[in-house]
């Protein structure tokens, strides 16, 4: 049986063509047929280009509606999808090209310079709201394909995500882990033909790309196509809208805004959270004004959805809910034994949505692996009484910036090897805005007149903003407990004593 992704949208594709896939707002309307044949012809194009099973497909380009027949060609030709994120610079880029080797890399025009000397393996094409040079080779090209059966585990995609030692892992995401988690949401969330979603995340993660567009696709519904989240833009759109997907920054920034209120989401059944946890006071003031309760779930790069709070039922702020169906959580100690319910522990999840492991990283394959085959998130939590769980913090001490992560160590590597630094520690603070904002504290060596300004403009010719610094604070050592460890935790409570009130 062929276990493509492709194949399942097909089969729940409305009989209809004409109906609307893909909305721009004031621009162009995609309906199922042609967003069909388009995904036809760039298959056709990537197997022109050398192209064969199970080969790479990366992706950096900025939010078009034309990237979504692109990821649907690289489903349908049997390759592995390798969306990147916009922001990567040089330093990043080279590690990924060089880590996945994509056959094929798709990128924005003006970063064909860039990527063309970084990606010399691979056939690198450009595309942007014009189409660029990977449309041009779809015009002569048929608008059908057949579609290459694929097996369960087959790989579908593989997102990096950063590892506490700087190197990214990437995840190996199968047809079968994409498709058990789409069916999951869509039932859990009744998503229907009738839904009209409001897409404003970006496409390049977990959530934009699989969460929002598979429950689309495997509704038939619709989306209204927003390049980037703009508050002011998500309001005037949101009376035409049915659900509407989120970082808890998205909420915050709606609260903000004096035209949210019950009259501009009388449409909308359904809003979700996550990528970060949801502050309980923007749980409440979002409820005060428009009278919905903001549905938060947990999810993360390598599992895809893990746990929702129920469509019906009791919605309860600080809680991501309780697990999805298919999907099993438990919350144990060191030992990797299950803890009673309300006991704080590592949550570990076992299921169809769990992840193959790390593309070419065996070793971290098996160290996040549990004998008995629970994946270790490294996250922490409980389980209450009704079942619902709670996440309390997280190992490794990431940091989740705008429902992006952000790993200190990456950052902490680049910072130490600036001339004049001694070392540095990274941390996160909370941020009314971004859920959590990155701070560097760095120890200057004698004789080195390091800024603040000179430490974050350096680093963000290296890596992507959202990681930078928002802070450099410069101090005489690092505080260490006796085994010699930065106590990152002193070094957060410094920055609470030192944050002026409200």
């Amino acid at each position: 049986m062929d276990a493509n992704l492709y194949s399942l949208f097909a089969t729940h594709a409305p009989a209809d063509g004409s109906a609307a896939c893909l909305v721009v707002p004031g621009g162009t309307s995609i309906d199922y047929g042609t967003l069909d044949a388009w995904s036809a012809r760039i298959a056709h194009a990537l197997v022109g280009a050398g192209c064969k099973p199970g080969d790479r497909v990366a992706a950096q380009v900025d939010k078009h509606w034309q990237v979504l027949p692109l990821y649907l060609a690289a489903l349908r030709a049997g390759l592995v999808y390798l969306p990147l994120n916009t922001g990567y610079q040089r330093g990043e880029l080279e590690y990924f090209f060089g880590d996945a080797e994509p056959r094929v890399v798709v990128c924005s025009p003006e970063r064909l310079g860039v990527v063309a000397t970084l990606a010399r393996g691979s056939t690198v094409l450009t595309l942007d709201a014009k189409g660029g040079e990977l449309f041009d080779r779809t015009r002569e090209l048929p608008a059908d394909f057949a579609t290459v059966p694929r097996a369960p585990d087959d790989l579908a995609s593989i997102l990096y995500t950063s590892g506490t030692t700087g190197r990214s892992k990437g995840a190996m995401l199968t047809h079968r882990n994409l498709a058990s988690n789409a069916l999951a949401l869509v039932e859990a969330w009744r998503f229907t033909r009738g839904d009209v979603l409001l897409h404003a995340l970006p496409i390049y993660h977990v959530h934009g790309l699989f969460v929002a567009i598979h429950c689309a696709l495997l509704s038939g519904s619709r989306m209204l196509w927003l390049a980037r989240f703009d508050a002011k833009e998500v309001l005037a759109h949101l009376p035409h809208a049915t659900a509407m997907m989120g970082v808890p920054t998205f909420y915050t920034r709606l609260l903000a805004e004096p035209g949210l209120d019950r009259a501009a989401c009388a449409n909308v059944r359904l809003f979700v959270s996550g990528s970060a946890p949801l502050l309980p006071e923007t749980f409440r003031s979002f409820e005060e004004r428009t009278g919905h309760r903001i549905l938060e779930r947990y999810g993360m790069t390598e599992t895809g959805m893990n746990a929702s709070n129920p469509l019906d039922g009791e919605r309860v702020p600080g809680t991501v809910g309780p697990p999805l169906p298919g999907v099993q959580i438990r919350v144990v100690d060191a030992r990797d034994a299950p803890l009673a319910q309300g006991t704080i522990g590592e949550i570990q999840v076992r299921g169809p949505n769990v992840c193959r492991g790390y593309w070419r990283k065996d070793d971290k394959t098996a160290e996040s692996f549990t004998a008995d085959g629970w994946f270790r998130t490294g996250d922490l939590g409980s389980f209450d009484a009704r079942g619902y769980l709670a996440i309390v913090g997280r190992g490794k001490d990431m940091i989740i910036s705008g429902g992006l992560n952000v790993y200190p160590k990456e950052i902490e590597e680049r910072i130490d090897a600036m001339a004049g630094v001694e070392e540095s520690a990274v941390v996160g603070t909370p941020d009314a805005d971004f859920g959590e904002a990155v701070v560097a504290f760095v120890v200057a060596r004698p004789g080195h007149a390091l800024t603040e300004r000179g430490v974050i403009a350096a680093l963000k010719a290296e890596i992507a903003g959202f990681k930078c610094p928002r802070r450099v604070l410069f101090v005489t050592e690092l505080p260490r407990n006796a085994m010699g460890k930065v106590q990152k935790n002193v070094l957060r409570e410094k920055l609470t004593a030192t944050t002026p009130g409200p």
